[in-house]
Formats: structure tokens, sequence, C-alpha cells
């Protein structure tokens, strides 16, 4: 990373820090899947929102190791997934090597896939939205490469906003001296949050917001689900005691929207 260089956007920083992770990215609990309790939750939103799959074309937008992606394969869909890490396509294709899956993956910009327009029933994504620099932008090109008719499918969360377990989180910091768990070591966690502070939602991403910007961006039928619980719950049985009563609390979110037609 070159920090000094003046062409160093914040773009390339996002870039940069997620191939950094991308080694270790499916260690951690919520990005991973390891039950089937949560592998059952996924599926029930998936098809609640977007249906079965019946080989209808998917772009899982900023896929990373492609967990998404093969959920979105497994109910049937005919999956692109993109990104623009290396590393991450790299863990990506090795995973859709080994369990023998036809996903495509291509290098790509979320907000400006290259991809052709009208294209896809369905375009998925989680926890992209907050990294955007420019979300209306990026709104706009998915409303682009949609086919008429077709689907977005956002899964993200207003993780800026304070809950009562941040709080327990901070006391417990002040009284012993020790960070609250993470799966992030100290150095790459001061990383995260220089990002998050340049980036358009740099502090609440409340969902009103992502839906008024999709709003604009030309989406119609717009539904904000926060029925997560069955995924939410088998994540933190698999995690630390505060980090699991912090899933709990999020204010954690679908939102599903449709280009008219």
């Amino acid at each position: 990373m070159n920090s000094m260089n003046t062409n160093y956007s914040i773009r390339d920083e996002i870039r940069d820090f997620w191939s950094e992770r991308a080694d270790t990215f499916d260690q951690s609990v919520g990005h991973e899947i390891f039950s089937e309790g949560e592998r059952k939750g996924w599926q029930r939103l998936i098809r609640k929102h977007l249906g079965e799959g019946q080989g209808r074309p998917l772009l899982d937008v900023a896929c990373g190791t492609a967990v998404i992606s093969h959920l979105m394969h497994d109910v049937g869909f005919k999956v692109t997934g993109l990104d623009w890490s290396d590393a991450m396509l790299a863990q990506a294709r090795a995973k859709a090597k080994k369990r023998g899956t036809d996903i495509r993956f291509v290098s790509g910009d979320a907000e400006n896939t290259m991809e052709p327009r009208d294209s896809y029933d369905a375009i998925t994504n989680r926890h992209l939205v907050w990294t955007l620099v420019d979300p209306a932008s990026a709104f706009k090109e998915w409303f682009a490469v949609l086919k008429p008719g077709g689907k977005v499918l956002i899964v993200d969360g207003n993780m800026g906003k304070e809950t009562w377990v941040k709080g327990l989180q901070k006391l417990w910091t002040r009284l012993t001296g020790k960070p609250a768990a993470s799966h992030m070591s100290p150095e790459m966690m001061a990383r995260h949050q220089k990002i998050r502070s340049r980036v358009h939602f740099a502090k609440e991403m409340p969902a009103e917001a992502i839906v008024d910007l999709l709003r604009k961006a030309g989406f119609v039928d717009i539904v904000v689900d926060r029925k997560l619980g069955d995924i939410h719950w088998a994540q933190a049985r698999k995690m630390p005691l505060l980090r699991g009563l912090e899933r709990m609390v999020q204010d954690r979110f679908a939102i599903c929207a449709r280009k008219p037609g």
C-alpha cells in the first residue's frame, strides 16, 4: 500500500484493504456460513424476495469469496460474481472449483460494472453499500444492468448506529484495558475506521437513506425487510458473547427493489 502517493485514492484503499483480508475472510462468522441453520435462513430470504432461480442470470456485486454467489447458485440462479479485488476473486474461483460450481467471475467496479445493459434478472450484494464512495452512481449502474422487471437485493445494516451492547463493549474496554473481541487486528481495525470516515455513509446508514437513493435511481416497489432473526441467531451462536449480542440488536436489513418494466 502506498498511501504517500497522491494518486492513491479512497477507492484504491478500499480495494487493497479487502485484498489483504482475502486469505482469512472466510474464517469469520458473518462472512462464511458455519451452520445449516444460517444457510436455510439465507435461502429463505432469497426465495422470499427473488423466488427460485430457474436458470435466470444474476450478478453478485462485490462477491468477495463468493459466499452469497454460492447461495444464489444453490437456489438455481446462473450467477456471475463481480469484484475488483484480484485476491478475493482468486479465493472465489478456488472455492467454486472445489465445489464444482459453474459460477462465472469477473473483475469490476460496483459503481461501473462494465456489464451489458438490460442483461440480469437480479443483482445481489451483502455489506457493500456502506463502502461505496458514490452510492447514487452505483444504484444507477445497477438499474441500467438489470432487465426491465429485474430486482436488486441489498443486505446491509446501520452499523454506525449506537446500541446498548456497544456501550457495554466500551465499558469493558475501560475497565479491563482490553478491546472487545474482534476478527480484525487493531491495525486493520484502524484502517477500517479510516476508510469508513471517508465514504458516503461515513456515520450512520439508515435503511431510509438507501431507499431514497434507490427511488431517485428509478427503482420502484422498494421493500425494507428486517426479519432476519434466523440468520442473526445462527451467527450469534458462533460468536463471543458481546459480539453475538451486538449481532442480535444491530439494525440490519435487506432491501429489495424492482426496475419498472
